[in-house]
């Protein structure tokens, strides 16, 4: 036995020899005091630790040299690092028990936990909390391929028992096995540890009808293994032409990637009829492997909210802190990404003891530890599909960015938020920021009411109006019968600039930002969804203050923000706008999870507009909010309903129905001698609240209002209680 002969003693011999000693120390007339030879107590628990920690050159073996038993420990546990990390591991002394016939022989049991997240015993997670990244950092185990596995129902605990001896020097000797380290490990064995990935929810709109589902597609490419190496660069340019692809760029990926691999040039649904796959198949060297991947109804549908979901991207990974990997689907937009980990649920783990290749057991497998994945929580939206295709539908040709967006101002349900194609994949319905032109005149009233006027109060409308040496007009075609000293009423129906303006002094800007505010441009408010509102300067004054009164200058909102606008009148309150919806709760916004929070700056980057106009010192602190009384929005949707009966949106009297309610808008923009318009209409019929916005065009209501129209009779619309 290495470091000295083992020296045993038997208990009942022991009794014996106590005896003699204690009868010749007494019959000698002295006291004496003979030293128990040590417990195994203390070298089992400095095994314990060499175990957690790695570190065995101060612990005395047999059957190994530390060196050696250090090598076996990493090897065996490669996999189980990569999977829980390496501040996961505790090793824990249970007992160090002596033998009853033999108190040179014990056996220490240790409790081995793999900490799910590489949590602490207190059950924190491990690292520092003042890393930027700390409190995102998903919890739970990571997988041989990086994702991560929660909680602690997941920590992996097992115990084994390690047999000590006793030498002739007192010095505790660990006889050194590959089961110390897990159960029953025998020297021809692995620890093999396998992810199992969970199935991606679906997202759901309005009745829980699934928008985002697995679909068919195919993924088309070459595939060097049908052809020669030498004709593989020609293939991929054969490809790329009938594709319309860059051909010299995808000619380039296929002849620089392996022998064997399968260079994708483009995915395509199964029941998409604008490629024929077949016919692409009989290209040289083309493969169309046949997957299926989380989709929307159409290529189109809400795509700038919804996002999209594909192999996670080298930031996405990096980000990730080993919960993605190379391969992975994942959200890389939109909702998708936001939500990315309710919606990617948490993937299985399977630990097993392997027997080498090679060896005389090979192919036998022992499970050690298994975790069943779970699926992916449904995400539920308050999108109608048939409302949204409907909208995208009639923006499909306009060239322009362009957006509709419809509210039920009852309970603040978005069933719409369409954005047309000339937005070039932004989500012009949520995020873009413009200049309201004279829709914000229904602020403007709110605001002038508030300060004692009534719709019936005159104003004066004026063929222009100078402010500090700036001259304003109405809109070239402006009625001149609705010139002179006018009603409210008649000023807001007919859009006059110079009546707005000239009651400037009875709105001063708190007022203004106030009842924004009670309209729901509130801009600091957060919804559950990459969005913008709109934003009022808090200071304004001179020609920027009467630009606000007519929804220019530096004010900003967006069609979201202005249907929501039109939604508030509706109801006669302040309508918050509700997307996506908390199936737990029921309550709008997210999950509300670090993972989702962390994301939801990656979902919206490179996505929100600063429009044409800056908000330059729009209000950075809010003010307290003024809610908008029943007696307010019964004024306002008076006002609105003016716009139909009397004024430029005459043209919605006939929609059948409800009525209809309408403000319309223009806000210039440009250098001055080549000024654009942005073109607006926001509307009301029953509990239905509609915004249309082209971001260039002629006058709301001949550019946006036909657009409103066509929304409006379409059948999806129409079929809609209100």
């Amino acid at each position: 036995m290495d470091g000295g002969t083992r020296r045993t003693t038997v208990r009942t011999a022991r009794g014996v020899a106590a005896v003699g000693v204690a009868a010749l120390l007494a019959s000698a007339g002295l006291t004496a005091c003979t030293a128990s030879p040590p417990g195994p107590q203390d070298a089992a628990q400095a095994l314990a630790t060499a175990l957690q920690g790695g570190d065995l050159a101060d612990v005395t073996l047999d059957g190994a040299t530390p060196q050696q038993a250090r090598q076996q420990r990493e090897e065996a546990f490669e996999q189980v690092v990569d999977a829980f990390g390496k501040d996961a591991l505790t090793v824990t002394l249970v007992s160090a028990q002596e033998h009853e016939d033999d108190d040179a022989v014990a056996d220490a049991v240790l409790r081995w936990t793999w900490r799910a997240g590489g949590r602490a015993p207190g059950g924190e997670p491990t690292g520092d909390a003042d890393e930027p990244d700390a409190a995102t950092t998903p919890a739970g185990p990571a997988g041989p391929d990086g994702d991560a596995v929660a909680g602690a129902a997941r920590d992996w605990t097992y115990e084994t028992t390690a047999r000590l001896q006793r030498d002739d020097q007192d010095v505790w000797h660990t006889t050194w096995a590959p089961a110390l380290l897990a159960p029953d490990l025998a020297a021809d064995e692995q620890i093999v540890v396998t992810r199992e990935a969970p199935e991606r929810a679906d997202v759901l709109g309005a009745g829980d009808e699934v928008l985002v589902e697995a679909r068919d597609v195919y993924r088309i490419g070459i595939d060097k293994t049908f052809l020669p190496a030498d004709e593989a660069g020609a293939a991929a340019r054969g490809l790329a032409a009938a594709l319309d692809l860059d051909a010299d760029a995808y000619a380039a990926r296929v002849e620089s990637a392996g022998e064997r691999a399968f260079v994708e040039a483009i995915v395509v649904r199964a029941d998409d009829g604008y490629y024929d796959v077949s016919a692409l198949r009989e290209l040289p060297g083309v493969n169309a492997v046949a997957d299926s991947i989380p989709l929307a109804p159409t290529r189109t549908f809400a795509r700038p909210i919804l996002g999209t979901v594909g192999a996670a991207t080298a930031e996405i990974i990096e980000k990730s802190d080993g919960a993605v990997q190379a391969g992975d689907l994942t959200g890389l937009s939109g909702l998708q990404r936001q939500h990315e980990q309710q919606l990617r649920g948490t993937p299985g783990l399977r630990i097993e003891a392997r027997a080498v290749e090679g060896s005389p057991r090979e192919g036998e497998v022992r499970a050690l530890f298994t975790v069943p994945p779970v699926p992916g929580e449904p995400l539920r939206t308050t999108l109608d599909s048939l409302v949204q295709q409907s909208a995208e539908s009639i923006l499909a040709d306009v060239g322009p960015a362009s957006a509709i967006v419809a509210i039920r101002p009852s309970t603040g349900e978005v069933i719409a938020a369409a954005s047309g194609p000339g937005g070039g994949g932004m989500s012009t319905a949520t995020l873009g920021q413009y200049a309201p032109g004279s829709t914000f005149k229904v602020v403007s009233a709110l605001a002038l009411l508030r300060a004692g006027m009534t719709p019936d109060s005159e104003l004066t409308c004026a063929d222009g109006v100078t402010v500090d040496g700036r001259r304003f007009d109405n809109f070239p075609d402006y009625p001149a019968d609705a010139l002179g000293e006018v009603p409210l009423r008649t000023a807001f129906a007919h859009s006059c600039n110079t009546a707005f303006i000239g009651a400037r002094d009875e709105a001063p800007q708190d007022a203004v930002v106030d009842a924004a505010g009670s309209l729901g441009l509130l801009p600091a408010q957060s919804l559950g969804f990459a969005s913008f509102l709109g934003a009022v300067p808090s200071e304004s004054d001179g020609t920027d203050h009467a630009a606000t009164m007519i929804g220019q200058g530096r004010v900003l909102a967006s069609p979201l923000g202005m249907a929501v606008v039109a939604a508030s009148v509706a109801a006669g309150r302040t309508v918050t706008p509700v997307l996506v919806v908390d199936g737990a709760t029921g309550a709008a916004g997210g999950s509300g999870s670090a993972d989702d929070a962390d994301t939801a700056a990656d979902a919206t980057h490179d996505e929100a507009t600063s429009g044409d106009e800056e908000s330059g010192s729009a209000s950075e602190e809010p003010r307290p909010h003024v809610d908008l009384t029943a007696d307010e929005g019964a004024a306002l949707r008076a006002l609105m309903r003016g716009v139909v009966t009397e004024g430029g949106a005459g043209f919605l009297e006939d929609v059948a129905g409800p009525d209809v309610l309408a403000k319309t808008g223009t806000a210039q923009f440009g250098p001055v001698d080549a000024l654009k318009n942005h073109v607006w209409m926001i509307a009301v019929q029953g509990d239905l609240a509609v915004a249309v916005f082209v971001d260039e065009g002629e006058y709301g209501s001949t550019t946006a209002g036909p657009l409103l129209t066509r929304f409006l009779t379409s059948p999806p619309v129409v079929a809609l209680e209100r």
